[in-house]
């Protein structure tokens, strides 16, 4: 039941013991419980092996105190007493996934005493001063002086391990490269080493989770891109598909150097067997009708650092259809269609005035939207019925209320015209042929709206039949004549020429500073 999404954001999971959580110690109603103790960057979390008992997350910075024995330290907050366990007392509690169901997390506030008693008796000292250490990070005023003392305490545990070379396949491999670095997956990353050998490319997590090592073999290698993460040029993600969407791994460096010699370690390998796409030459197979508008939409997304992996920087895709209120879908009218030439913010011309007026009187750095087309908040807005635990995650243990929730097409739609923030495009679920993100299949509480009807499946137009209808007819409208003879204008706009500049600004396209590349130094 444990994931990395139980973390807070840019949270790390250290390290786990097996332990006994027990409950009023000493006491008549004394209750144990088996399981697994895990000690994160900013909380510590026990995963119960009975699934109906709830994960309990103690964020460090409500602990009051951690104890443990043998110190004789009277007035230390942190004293440790004789029960043969680390006590843990704090102020407040989140229980997660109880009876194994995924809903938004309950909070227990008020004091409350936790004993864990470790299986391995002579791991207590390190794992107390561990917590001590993580503790005073939690307690500083400012967040980069938290981010900065846990980086340290990671540095220092990855300096201290290394790749174990018995994980490699063959014992006749030969080592080519060995460094430090994150395995970046939705909302979360993972700290570990990453070793490239003659044969394979290996990720060894340092808390050993999901799994003790990943391993890919490079003769399976069939695409390698270098990817900004973070608007950093950190990130390295390799495919061993020539179409997939998603990646077999997502590598992100501590530093470019390590990130551009594995990059050539593994580039040297396969471009023996492997021709490296541009988008010239995707443009041209486009022109050609050799690939769909779709494909040619993904391609680009990819060679733009847009990853599955990544949410901060998901694959983007336009709307298309104009039309959520027809009882039929008229592909043969152009006013069935968004204007493509325009970004979002610029399809209500009385939104764009009074944003542009805005804009005028703006100090620079001026922008003419202060959100987004994509950003992790749009892409689970769309998908929190197939990925709520994402959205629990990236929300502090909550839905959103339930009326901001995705709740219709039309109310989408009317909203991404009218709203004064919202400028929101899609994503590709949108044209491929799982509908799942469309139906509440999970069951999932998402609470009530106004009116009191519970949020459910997503309402579709009066031209779809359901969701699987809604999916096909979408790809239709994508790869339609009057699209394919627009697309590009879209294209200019996302990825091309009009992304900044004076053309940036002569097509109403201006976004915040901050979600530039360069904005500001990230160092």
């Amino acid at each position: 039941r444990f994931s990395l999404l139980l973390l807070n954001l840019e949270e790390y999971y250290f390290e786990q013991h097996t332990a006994n959580h027990i409950i009023n110690k000493g006491c008549r109603d004394e209750r144990k419980f088996r399981g697994s103790l895990k000690i994160c960057s900013k909380s510590i979390i026990f995963e119960p092996d009975d699934n109906i008992q709830p994960i309990i997350k103690i964020p460090l910075r409500d602990c009051i105190s951690i104890k443990a024995p043998e110190d004789n330290e009277a007035n230390n907050p942190f004293r440790r007493d004789t029960s043969g366990g680390i006590s843990v007392v704090c102020s407040q509690v989140f229980l997660i996934k109880e009876r194994n169901v995924i809903t938004p997390y309950k909070t227990v506030r008020g004091r409350t005493e936790h004993l864990f008693q470790l299986d391995v008796a002579g791991k207590l000292g390190d794992v107390v001063q561990t917590l001590h250490q993580l503790y005073r990070a939690s307690c500083l005023d400012k967040m980069g002086d938290q981010a900065a003392m846990i980086t340290a305490i990671l540095q220092s545990r990855l300096a201290r391990t290394s790749f174990d070379k018995n994980r490699f396949q063959s014992i006749s491999e030969t080592l080519h490269m060995e460094c430090k670095a994150e395995m970046v997956t939705p909302l979360v990353t993972n700290p570990g080493h990453v070793c490239v050998t003659d044969a394979n490319l290996y990720f060894q997590p340092l808390n050993g989770y999901p799994k003790p090592v990943v391993q890919i073999t490079l003769q399976n290698v069939r695409r390698i891109y270098k990817r900004r993460h973070g608007l950093m040029p950190l990130g390295l993600e390799v495919f061993c598909t020539e179409n997939d969407l998603c990646s077999d791994i997502y590598l992100k460096f501590y530093n470019y150097q390590d990130r551009d010699e594995l990059y050539f370690l593994i580039a040297t390998y396969i471009e023996n067997h492997i021709t490296e796409h541009t988008a010239e030459s995707y443009m041209l197979q486009w022109q050609r009708g050799h690939i769909s508008n779709y494909q040619y939409l993904l391609h680009l997304n990819n060679l733009a650092d847009r990853s599955c992996n990544d949410l901060s920087q998901y694959p983007v895709f336009p709307w298309i259809i104009a039309d959520y209120s027809s009882s039929v879908l008229d592909l043969t009218k152009p006013e069935t269609f968004r204007d493509l030439s325009k970004p979002i913010g610029a399809l209500n011309k009385e939104r764009l005035d009074r944003l542009l007026t805005r804009y005028q009187e703006m100090p620079e750095p001026k922008f003419m939207y202060g959100s987004h087309y994509s950003s992790p908040g749009y892409v689970l807005f769309y998908l929190v019925r197939v990925a709520p635990e994402y959205m629990l995650c990236l929300q502090n243990g909550k839905f959103d209320h339930a009326d901001r929730m995705f709740n219709s097409l039309a109310e989408t739609w009317k909203n991404c015209l009218d709203g004064a923030t919202d400028f929101k495009e899609l994503i590709p679920e949108f044209y491929e042929n799982d509908s799942s993100f469309l139906v509440n299949s999970l069951k999932l509480d998402l609470g009530k709206r106004q009116g009191g009807k519970m949020v459910e499946d997503v309402e579709l137009p009066p031209w779809a039949s359901g969701p699987n209808d809604f999916l096909q007819k979408s790809q239709e409208a994508l790869e339609s004549q009057y699209v394919s003879e627009h697309l590009h204008e879209w294209i200019d706009i996302i990825f091309g020429y009009k992304q900044k500049g004076s053309e940036a600004v002569a097509a109403h396209n201006v976004f915040h500073p901050l979600t530039y590349e360069g904005g500001v130094d990230l160092n």
